[in-house]
């Protein structure tokens, strides 16, 4: 697959990293601090604050529990840090080649078609309570799992409806499906399933205190937890790799804005901030030798979501006279200046399947949005999205373009949990949200935002169900590229939903820190990147 070169560029050259000897290594796979030579000083742990931004990755209102998180997905650093996740996707250092890579997991075998996917399960893991993490604790989480009520619950997955998962021996999982399900592997790391709570934990914890005390078998375990606000961790000693993770303690702070965390960084007061998006800081903080910026590739276009299902939007003139009515391009070059490309479609150049075009696309034509608008006897339209510096800019663009051929706008903002709620519901009308992922049929992918059988749809359409189902299940990568083209092609003849343009969300650092998804670009799983915080250092000390 080739990534778009602008989007890997970070603003510096890879630093070089510092080699730990053996003897630290070991030493420090036994113990949270390296201990210090006979009368030394007490060295400083290797400590690091990130920071989040509040309504979207800094907000876990329901806990960190994969099975009771309502906005686990959203969570992916948290999640990553605490639980590490039997996979992850990785690239190498340029960002390049990107796969899916067992962490957890020593690696998966598709059996039986693709109807089954043998999972095993790495020797010798260890949740950081020290009970063992193996086949039965997989198994019995993914059963607990899918009973989540978050997004992130692979629910949607053809499970076999008798025999879904079973183990084969101690460290062997089989996840059994009724047909192939080729995307599988591609989304797992964003689906709950990736994540393994210690069975024993639960039971000695209970539920409710799970949530504030997650116990996994990632590289960190949770000492402090103050839902939507800080996460302290330390280092996990039972972690099965030796000499990871680099840190000795994490800290993630929610913050309110993202002017607010360059300032905290520019301070000295953290370390980083994941997804920066605000073109005017992206470019103030390239600028400065101070920061580092590292763009990532572009996994998720921004898409106008119209619910079909009720009134304006059921009414396909309505739909066209969105269409005809945006000006992709001033907000292209007007809010982002013109870093990222049209889009078109529910893919971006750096995931799987892009589609660069989509004939009969709809264009900007304020005339024939003019007169659509009069054929209708006006068109009033409430336009939502989840409450971010960025969005609330490209939304009040709408707006102002909308209104200039009559139609009536009202903006309302949302914060994460009350925006799943109002999808659930089937309560709105339009939604500006992201529609992408490295696979498309990820958590917040095409078939999230296009099936009917989806709590965050607008569209009810047994045609393009059949269409993202097949994409979704087959083997043959041709094959599945031209049945995502059909179902561009099928969502752009039926105005579904007006895409904006491909986006990705940056990583910002001082220098002090580097590693996968933080310094190194990894395409994006859901809109933000999956930081890999089990190889993330120190590089300033």
């Amino acid at each position: 697959m080739k990534l778009d070169g602008e989007a890997m560029r970070t603003k510096t050259a890879r630093r070089g990293l510092p080699r730990l000897i053996a003897s630290f290594a070991l030493v420090a796979a036994a113990c949270d601090m390296h201990e210090p030579p006979d009368g030394a000083a007490e060295p400083r742990p290797r400590e690091a604050t990130v920071l989040l931004a509040a309504e979207f990755a800094g907000a876990w209102p329901t806990g960190l529990d994969p099975a009771t998180s309502t906005t686990a997905g959203a969570n992916l650093s948290l999640m990553n840090a605490i639980y590490g996740g039997l996979f992850q996707l990785t690239a190498d250092d340029d960002g390049s080649n990107p796969r899916i890579t067992g962490v957890l997991a020593s690696g998966y075998e598709i059996e039986d078609g693709g109807r089954t996917v043998v999972i095993r399960v790495r020797e010798g893991v260890r949740f950081s309570d020290g009970t063992p993490l193996d086949a039965e604790a997989v198994r019995f989480n993914v059963e607990r799992n899918l009973r989540s009520p978050c997004v992130c619950a692979p629910t949607a997955w053809p499970w076999d409806e008798r025999d879904p998962v079973r183990t084969r021996d101690a460290l062997t999982v089989e996840l059994r499906f009724r047909r192939p399900y080729a995307a599988v592997m591609n989304t797992f790391p964003t689906m709950n399933v990736n994540w393994v709570v210690s069975p024993a934990a639960l039971e000695s914890l209970g539920e409710e205190e799970l949530k504030l005390r997650p116990v996994g078998a990632g590289p960190f375990r949770v000492v402090s937890n103050v839902p939507g606000s800080r996460l302290v961790l330390e280092r996990n000693p039972y972690y099965w790799q030796p000499g990871r993770p680099y840190l000795d303690r994490l800290v993630f702070q929610s913050i309110g804005s993202e002017q607010a965390a360059y300032n905290a960084l520019l301070a000295g007061d953290a370390h980083a901030f994941e997804g920066l998006t605000l073109p005017r800081l992206i470019g103030l903080a390239e600028a400065d030798d101070r920061l580092r910026v590292t763009r990532m590739p572009a996994t998720s276009p921004y898409v106008v979501q119209l619910n079909t299902s009720r009134p304006p939007f059921d009414d396909k003139r309505a739909r066209e006279a969105i269409y005809h009515a945006t000006d992709v391009e001033a907000i292209r070059v007007g809010i982002f200046n013109g870093w990222y490309p049209w889009s078109r479609a529910f893919t971006a150049p750096g995931g799987l399947f892009h589609i660069e075009d989509v004939p009969g696309y709809r264009s900007h034509d304020p005339e024939r949005a003019r007169a659509i608008v009069a054929e209708l006897g006006g068109l009033r339209v409430t336009l939502g999205t989840l409450r971010s510096a960025v969005a609330e800019q490209i939304v009040t663009a709408l707006q102002s373009q909308w209104r200039r051929v009559g139609i009536d706008v009202e903006i309302e903002l949302y914060d994460i949990a009350r925006l799943v709620q109002d999808f659930q519901s089937g309560r709105w009308q339009a939604m500006l949200q992201t529609a992408g992922s490295f696979d498309p049929e990820a958590v917040s992918g095409v078939s999230s935002r296009f099936r009917s059988d989806r709590p965050f749809t607008g569209v009810k359409d047994p045609v393009l169900d059949d269409l993202l189902e097949r994409a979704a299940g087959t083997f043959d990568t041709d094959e599945r590229r031209r049945l995502y083209t059909e179902a561009a092609r099928h969502i752009s003849d039926h105005a579904y939903a007006p895409f904006l343009l491909a986006y990705a969300p940056a990583q910002l650092t001082t220098g002090a820190l580097e590693g996968p998804g933080l310094t190194t670009p990894i395409p994006p799983l859901l809109v933000h990147t999956g930081v890999l915080w089990h190889d993330v250092r120190r590089v300033d000390e």
